[in-house]
């Protein structure tokens, strides 16, 4: 009987039923921590940006933020398919397989070197690109000079995220930290010296937190490759010699990570559309909502650490054909995640001004005031959607450890422009205040919640895995092998 026969069957189980003991908690917390940091040292990167910017004024926050939103919506999918390797990392170690994790790697890297050089063909549009949002011209301008400066950003960022997955996908997430705190700091040193005009350099403005942003991703990618290529690597998970392209390993990682990554082009799409229509309603708004978007960033992206452990536990348990600790792994994140950001929910809604004030500009000026005003109030919406948005993540990057990549595409295909998108442009083309559009991007984080939720209970996932079957000689390896390695 193959490992695939043995496989958990597919009925689902509460957290009650499953229990989850203290050390399942303590594998988290140890492989979700450096993902944790990781990923705020990266939103951190966004925020220094933004806060050097906003001494420029508050068209040039709200025109790096639609840039970004624009950038990131199309750039995602192929950042989601590099990335996916972490998945097969996460599931060949976890079959005992090293010798297939470098090859893994290297498919993710083959597509990252594609993808990014055909970016690259979008910067002789980055102006027509930035006038869809329908915006006054001087946020056009901000936004289109920012926006090409990122499309050279593209290729280094696609390296950075293949290159991860080979760390944290083993286990070893600890690596990651040295990788991002390197582009973390020569942003936050290239942005004072770039932005203002420092030392003996010109002030570059705008343009010049996008270089400061390229350089400091090309520094984390170099880093990245360097720490992958050592010795031992090389020797036990074939980093080198696994770089030739295999056809059969290439598609199952389009296969996978094309659904994974539309799910996010999608979803950004409607966030992207949500944004721009604040444009609409009026410049204040969606300063406003920009502020919020930064604010929440700073508590939300650190909890892609937690979903990202998650996924890699879901990965290596299911590739020791131990589904039922997987799903003891994700009920772990679930209640880690619940607490984390049921905290930073009370926070919000009882005292807003600490997360608005350090982004403060001219406060002399009547539109700060009306800006700041309308910062808290959405952050009361942000604050009832946080719960769910923990469910979003942790129970989607479960089923993305798994393999079911194509249900979270088709949960975000059918609900984003229907219950989020759409309503809000009808409460402008009524002329309602913009609070509705808030209201309808909450209750659209709540069902996609549910949906998650009730997928995950089903239990299809368990009887799935991304990579092929063992050659008997090594599956009967790996089955007296246990424990993550």
């Amino acid at each position: 009987m193959t490992k695939a026969e043995l496989a958990e069957p597919t009925t689902g189980s509460s957290p009650t039923e499953i229990g989850v003991p203290r050390s399942e908690f303590r594998k988290l917390l140890v492989l979700a921590w450096p993902l944790i940091l990781s990923n705020s040292f990266t939103t951190l990167q966004i925020t220094i940006d933004r806060l050097f910017l906003s001494q420029l004024g508050p068209d040039a926050v709200s025109g790096a933020t639609s840039a970004v939103m624009l950038f990131w919506t199309p750039f995602v999918l192929f950042h989601c398919v590099a990335s996916y390797g972490t998945t097969f990392v996460a599931q060949y170690t976890g079959a005992g397989r090293p010798s297939r994790v470098g090859p893994a790697v290297w498919q993710a890297l083959w597509f990252s070197l594609f993808a990014g050089l055909l970016s690259l063909l979008a910067i002789p549009f980055a102006g027509n690109i930035v006038a869809v949002a329908a915006h006054s011209p001087e946020l056009q301008k901000i936004e289109a000079t920012y926006f090409e400066c990122l499309i050279w950003m593209a290729l280094p960022a696609l390296i950075v995220a293949s290159v991860s997955g080979f760390f944290s996908g083993r286990g070893d997430s600890r690596t990651i930290i040295w990788i991002n705190a390197l582009g973390l700091l020569v942003n936050a040193v290239l942005d004072y010296v770039m932005i203002f005009g420092k030392w003996g350099c010109p002030a570059l403005g705008v343009a010049g937190a996008g270089w400061a942003t390229v350089i400091a991703m090309w520094a984390s990618a170099l880093l990245g490759l360097g720490l992958m290529m050592r010795k031992r690597f090389r020797a036990e998970f074939a980093t080198l010699s696994g770089w030739k392209p295999e056809f059969l390993l290439f598609k199952r990682l389009r296969r996978y990570g094309l659904p994974s990554g539309f799910q996010w082009v999608l979803d950004m799409t409607a966030f992207t559309a949500f944004v721009l229509l604040m444009g609409w309603f009026g410049n204040a708004q969606l300063a406003s909502t920009s502020l919020a978007i930064t604010i929440n960033n700073l508590a939300f992206i650190p909890m892609l650490g937690i979903g990202q452990a998650v996924s890699i536990l879901v990965g290596q348990r299911l590739g020791e054909n131990r589904a039922d600790l997987a799903e003891k792994s994700t009920y772990s994140g679930f209640i880690v995640a619940g607490v984390y950001m049921g905290a930073i929910g009370g926070l919000y809604l009882l005292i807003p001004s600490i997360f608005v004030e350090p982004f403060r500009g001219d406060e002399s000026t009547e539109t700060w005031a009306l800006i700041a005003e309308q910062t808290r109030l959405i952050l009361i919406f942000v604050a009832f959607y946080s719960i769910f948005d923990s469910i979003n993540i942790v129970f989607s990057f479960a089923l993305r450890g798994a393999g079911d990549t194509l249900f979270v595409t088709y949960v975000a295909l059918f609900l984003a422009w229907p219950v989020m998108v759409l309503p809000s442009w009808w409460a402008w083309r009524e002329g309602w205040s913009f609070y509705w559009a808030w209201g309808f991007a909450s209750v659209y984080i709540a069902v996609q919640a549910l949906c998650f939720i009730l997928r995950f209970r089903h239990g299809k996932w368990k009887s799935m895995r991304v990579i092929e079957p063992a050659p008997p000689d090594v599956e009967a390896i790996a089955s007296d092998d246990s424990g993550i390695k």
